[in-house]
């Protein structure tokens, strides 16, 4: 059987063959055999960096904005035992081969404000104890355990939360709004990767108010361990690959705006309705920034082939890095709606086949939540079609009795 988070969403499977295009598969394909680290975890790891690595000089029109190779990912295991670290050990051996500085100084943990993650990249700060600006604006921040940047998002006041979604938008100038920071950065360079259990994210969610606009800023991968090694894996001669991914690195800094090629312009006309339209629910918030988070995987596949042009097999891989970001999706979400009391109330029906009357749902909530609360949580339920009401005869008026529609 396969492993359900969710009765209708079975575990993702294995990333798509397109996926291991050029340098990016070939890396994969030496280091998998020798690693219990899922192919997933690798690559979900491996992109951001390389994105990082290029900086803020190629990017993508998409209207009126510019999109530059930055990308946000979290794996996520059902367990602690998913080697998510193996993942990250075995990536960070490549990256200090590819470019020692980089990946000596510009790699990062321990997110906790957004005036922290700005200071990072900062520009100089005047006044009777002047700080010099940070020369490189590039920045790949690394939290093994993300459950912490969820709680740090959540104390009052915090300015992380917007931080990291500016950042992510890659503007000009980024600076948390509070009245007493003078910390900003010009044209900052920022990319994030982390850990997180499936256990903790859920628990986290249904905590975090401002998670959708969070949330559909990463790439999330479901890993788990790929093969059982008791003696570990071998080294493995990454000298040729990394020398190669770096003279792909550096010709990609010199590169401007990136656009696709005629057959990529055709592939993206078939697959651009899918991408643009809207799912319901919790899945289609996380998921919602789909044409810009393939057009950026994209770019990063081209560069990493020396190209300026996205062709078609960079938009192909891209899609399949995509298509494995929706599958996790489902896995770690299923149909959860992202508001805690609507989607506690629909567990209440599925487990009650009859239905349950207004009162029935208030009273399974120890009457602690208010009406107007359930009010709006049976409205989320109806406007997604997953429940409805019907009027329910008394001796009084009429009683409001909800059902699930499934």
């Amino acid at each position: 059987m396969p492993e359900r988070a969710h009765d209708n969403a079975p575990w993702p499977d294995p990333l798509g063959e397109a996926a291991y295009h050029g340098l990016a598969g070939e890396w994969l394909c030496l280091i998998s055999p020798h690693t219990e680290a899922d192919p997933a975890a690798l690559l979900w790891h491996f992109l951001p960096a390389v994105g990082n690595m290029i900086g803020r000089g190629p990017h993508f029109r998409a209207e009126g904005d510019r999109h530059y190779p930055v990308l946000y990912t979290v794996i996520v295991g059902q367990t602690s035992k998913g080697r998510k670290g193996t993942a990250e050990g075995r990536v960070k051996q490549l990256l200090n081969l590819v470019d020692p500085d980089w990946a000596k100084n510009r790699i990062k943990s321990g997110l906790s404000t957004g005036e922290g993650l700005v200071y990072e990249v900062r520009d100089a700060i005047g006044g009777k104890k002047p700080v010099p600006s940070v020369s490189d604006k590039r920045l790949l921040v690394s939290e093994p355990e993300f459950a912490r940047v969820f709680s740090a998002c959540e104390r009052p006041g915090s300015t992380l939360s917007p931080t990291i979604r500016q950042a992510w938008d890659c503007p000009e100038l980024l600076s948390p709004m509070t009245k007493t920071s003078r910390c900003q950065a010009t044209r900052p360079h920022i990319s994030i990767t982390g850990h997180i259990t499936r256990d903790e994210l859920m628990r986290k969610l249904s905590e975090t108010e401002e998670f959708n606009g969070f949330a559909n800023r990463i790439l999330w991968g479901c890993v788990r361990r790929s093969q059982c090694l008791p003696e570990g894996g071998l080294d493995v001669d990454l000298t040729d690959v990394a020398s190669r991914i770096s003279v792909a690195v550096n010709a990609a800094k010199g590169v401007g705006e990136m656009k696709r090629s005629n057959a990529a312009r055709v592939l993206w006309n078939d697959v651009y309705p899918g991408l643009s339209e809207g799912k319901p629910g919790l899945l289609g918030a996380v998921t919602a920034r789909a044409e810009a988070q393939v057009m950026r995987i994209a770019c990063i596949y081209a560069l990493l082939d020396e190209e300026a042009e996205i062709k078609k097999v960079h938009l192909s891989a891209a899609l399949a890095v995509w298509g494995y970001n929706v599958a996790s999706c489902q896995w770690i979400f299923g149909d959860a709606l992202g508001d805690p009391i609507a989607d506690e109330i629909l567990r209440e029906l599925k487990s009650n086949p009859a239905g349950l009357t207004r009162t029935e749902i208030r009273d399974h909530f120890g009457r602690n939540k208010r009406a107007d609360q359930i009010g709006r949580a049976l409205n989320v339920l109806a406007e997604y079609g997953l429940a409805r009401y019907f009027k329910q005869p008394t001796e009084g008026r009429p009683a409001e009795l909800w059902k699930c529609t499934g």
